[in-house]
């Protein structure tokens, strides 16, 4: 909507709080939306699935084509993405497209909108047990702080960046710069962290970390324990004692469960570090860059002298991290100390097998954000009723069109995976927060209940599929959400000029 169509003047965009001022020809501060000839136009395009990538087809058959054939987003009917929508700023207005589809002889309605996000960030999970920094570390963009290191999960580091108190609790350049990083992460873009007291990280959603200019290769099998697990039954029979080194837990075959059972004599070996449990060691170095997520460079660092009365000269000692990139063989000579010596090929493969079985180190990047707020409004006229249904589960959320996870308890907190998602699915605006499409699909009967705005339902059928889209306020409309609703068409369109 704009308050002036004279091509000579500004014109005032309302989608978003900014209230931006834009002259003939130009965008406004979000990119988004322009001045053409006096019109407020929408510049990027609204997304519509039409097809989707086959799965094993394990329902359904050729004579009986209804019933689901593998295609994940059901690619014989459209779907409209919230990617290019507009939002419902002020938020009163009904969403810009409320669509009827019938599926399956189904009657169902989509809500297609852009949220404006003040409440969102990203988890960002980072396949590698390097150590990036310690938990709670503040990471940084351009020196701002923007989110902090988290606990990590199994084989992966995690991070939370952005979130309301980045975006506005601080200083102006700070939200910027959150935002910006945010934005660009979610659009799938590299972007440089630097963590205090830690490294300088390249993250970018599908893509392997970078990590102080090192690009990672692999994510880790298991811990030592699990690795150790694993392989015991490989290694029995090739050497007397295997050490598989860990930040996190550090395992010792002769030790270990899967060592005794497999008869696997004592070897007298002593490592640092704290004792867990048979064969299980915690801290037995610094976390780093090094061996197995943990500081040391030369693995016989974590060892104290064997044990004179147990341990025997020649005995085969093979040390190697959980990725199975850095390994070594030593034998002990006749004072028992380990030396170095020739590995047999059946040792070498042993490691190798390790890298064979670790998936590939990549960044996964999940948006997350709170739409619980206003933006319901551009649903129903009774917002609960939206979140009740969600969460009684009439009510389905996409993110354009990719499945979602809606936390539990109160509100919509939605989280949902970039890659599954549009390229270029999100934008900003300057207050600032990001702008990301969400979906909300339900029955026809089941949206009428909970007072959604009926009235403006379309069939999916008359929604533009190209063209430059504009918006404009529809001075016949009587009712005052159609009066100041976004109505979209393509310009050209003669009955639209002006």
């Amino acid at each position: 909507m704009a308050e002036a169509a004279d091509p000579s003047s500004k014109i005032r965009c309302d989608a978003c709080p900014v209230m931006c001022y834009i002259a003939d020809g130009n965008a406004g501060a979000c990119d988004r939306y322009a001045n053409h000839a006096g019109t407020l136009v929408r510049l990027d395009p609204i997304t519509i699935l039409q097809s989707g990538a086959p799965s094993v087809a394990f329902l359904g058959s050729d004579a009986d084509p209804a019933d689901w054939n593998g295609d994940i987003i059901r690619g014989d009917r459209t779907f409209l993405t919230a990617v290019g929508a507009g939002t419902t700023y002020p938020d009163y207005k009904p969403a810009p497209f409320i669509v009827s589809q019938s599926v399956q002889g189904a009657d169902m309605i989509t809500v297609v909108t852009e949220g404006i996000f003040s409440y969102c960030g990203v988890k960002v999970k980072i396949d590698t047990d390097r150590h990036i920094g310690d938990e709670c570390a503040v990471i940084r963009v351009d020196g701002e702080p923007i989110g902090h290191v988290m606990t990590g999960e199994y084989g992966s580091r995690m991070l939370s960046l952005g979130g309301v108190d980045h975006l506005t609790g601080g200083s102006k350049k700070e939200g910027r710069v959150t935002c910006d990083a945010l934005l660009r992460l979610c659009n799938r873009a590299a972007v440089e962290l630097s963590i205090d007291d830690g490294v300088t990280i390249v993250v970018q959603a599908g893509k392997p970390p970078i990590i102080n200019g090192v690009p990672e290769r692999l994510m880790r099998v298991g811990c030592g324990s699990a690795t150790i697990g694993i392989f015991a039954k490989q290694w029995a029979d090739l050497v007397d004692e295997v050490v598989v080194v860990d930040d996190h837990i550090t395992g010792v075959l002769s030790e270990h469960q899967a060592g005794k059972l497999l008869d696997v004599r004592p070897t007298g070996i002593r490592l640092k570090g704290r004792r867990s449990t048979p064969g299980r060691y915690f801290q037995v170095a610094d976390s780093g860059d090094g061996w197995g997520g943990t500081s040391i460079k030369d693995a016989l660092e974590i060892l104290n002298p064997f044990d004179l009365k147990v341990a025997w000269p020649g005995l085969r000692l093979l040390m190697v991290s959980t990725t199975g990139e850095q390994w070594a063989y030593y034998e002990l000579d006749d004072t028992l100390v380990p030396r170095p010596a020739e590995a047999p090929a059946a040792i070498q493969a042993t490691a190798e097998r390790i890298a064979e079985n670790c998936e590939p180190s990549v960044c996964s990047v999940l948006f997350m954000g709170g739409a619980g707020g206003s933006l319901r409004a551009g649903v129903t006229e009774n917002p609960v009723r939206l979140t009740r249904s969600i969460k009684e589960a009439l009510t389905h959320v996409t993110c354009g069109g990719a499945e979602t996870y809606i936390w539990p308890g109160g509100g919509i907190t939605v989280m949902v995976d970039v890659l599954d998602m549009p390229e270029n699915s999100f934008g900003y605006v300057p207050t600032p927060a990001l702008v990301a499409p969400i979906e909300f699909t339900l029955l026809r009967q089941d949206y009428a209940e909970m007072g959604g705005h009926v009235s403006q339902i379309i069939p999916i059928e008359d929604v533009p599929r190209n063209g430059l889209r504009r918006v404009r306020h529809d001075p016949s409309a009587q009712h005052p959400h159609d009066a100041q609703n976004f109505r979209w068409h393509r310009l050209g369109d003669k009955d639209e000029a002006g």
